[in-house]
């Protein structure tokens, strides 16, 4: 099975509408690894870590997020395939 991690800055109306309590819960559901947390400049940043195809469709849920979002862009860089993490958190706003 292949691996795949990446970096998202998403942008649009995704604070205030539940995006990473939702992004978490998805991440979850698919068991795709990483963080995500609120910027000061009103963008959503997250770090996805797991197999491809489940990275794959978080991306592909990133680009929608919950009811309530309107995303706008999101812009993604890889990372090397083998960053991991515990589980996937909610880290603190920056």
């Amino acid at each position: 099975m292949s691996y795949l991690a990446r970096h998202l800055d998403i942008r649009g109306q995704v604070q205030g509408v539940g995006y990473r309590w939702s992004m978490t819960q998805e991440a979850q559901r698919l068991g795709v690894s990483g963080w995500v947390r609120n910027r000061a400049d009103g963008s959503v940043e997250a770090v996805l870590s797991g197999p491809t195809p489940a990275v794959e469709a978080l991306t592909l849920w990133a680009r929608r997020g919950p009811p309530g979002a309107r995303v706008t862009a999101v812009q993604m860089q890889p990372l090397p395939a083998d960053t991991a993490f515990e589980g996937f958190e909610q880290r603190p706003s920056v």
